[in-house]
């Protein structure tokens, strides 16, 4: 009697160990380089701040 109840219960265990394995992970996104339009935008600001400065210390 022990026996059939064991091998009843480890007959559920296996089912609920069942499944298939997950999806694969997704590849990751490009790398997007930030590096041409920072340089440029901080020369330009650069340009307006020493223009500004100047005007600014002119006008005093």
């Amino acid at each position: 009697m022990l026996a059939s109840i064991l091998f009843v219960l480890i007959s559920f265990v296996c089912a609920a160990q069942g499944g298939d394995p997950p999806p694969p992970m997704p590849p990751p996104p490009p790398g997007l380089p930030i590096d041409g339009f920072t340089t440029i935008a901080l020369i330009l600001g650069s340009i307006i701040g020493i223009k500004k400065a100047l005007k600014n210390t002119s006008e005093e």
